[in-house]
């Protein structure tokens, strides 16, 4: 009997088709997703709030680690030079704010880091995707930013980067270069 059971699970699960998942799909010069999230400044930011501004806005995977903390640092470090060039930074991953709260101030980062444990923003922005690590397959975030122009809209979008000298290309588009 159970044999039989067995069986029919098998036969209905090759029956029914595999769904791929779907990840968003963001089109330069149009809209960026709006959200809402809590922020390491106590309160909770909306992308709309930004209007008028550019925003640079940064998915990572989680605080405290090697490269995360390098492309943390390596905002903080062009941070005024971001200002300078008329945009804000904000960095988003699924950590719980109490851990961006440490993140924060052990690294003295000048900038909001927004928390979506239920990664919602990042399903959203379609960085939310399988990932593999020692031949485990897992969820998790792929390192991306996107740049929102003064009107909202994406202007440019970088997924899956490496660390070293991203925050340099991402200045050179700031810059109109």
């Amino acid at each position: 009997m159970a044999k039989q059971k067995q069986q029919s699970l098998q036969q209905q699960e090759r029956q029914q088709p595999q769904q791929e998942p779907k990840y968003a799909q963001l089109h330069l010069g149009q809209p960026a997703p709006d959200f809402e999230l809590p922020a390491t400044n106590g309160g909770t930011v909306k992308l709309s709030d930004y209007r008028g501004r550019k925003v640079v806005l940064y998915f990572y995977p989680k605080d405290m680690t090697q490269a995360c903390t390098q492309q943390a640092c390596d905002f903080r470090d062009a941070s005024s030079e971001y200002e300078g060039l008329g945009a804000v930074v904000l960095g988003i991953s699924t950590d719980e704010l109490k851990r961006h709260y440490k993140f924060t101030e052990k690294y003295e980062l000048p900038f909001l880091l927004l928390s979506d444990p239920e990664h919602r923003v990042c399903e959203l922005y379609g960085v939310w995707q399988d990932k593999q690590l020692y031949g485990r397959t897992y969820m998790g975030i792929v390192r991306s930013t996107f740049l929102i122009d003064e009107q909202g809209r994406l202007a440019q979008e970088w997924r899956n980067i490496r660390v070293k000298g991203h925050v340099d290309n991402v200045k050179q588009a700031l810059a109109g270069e």
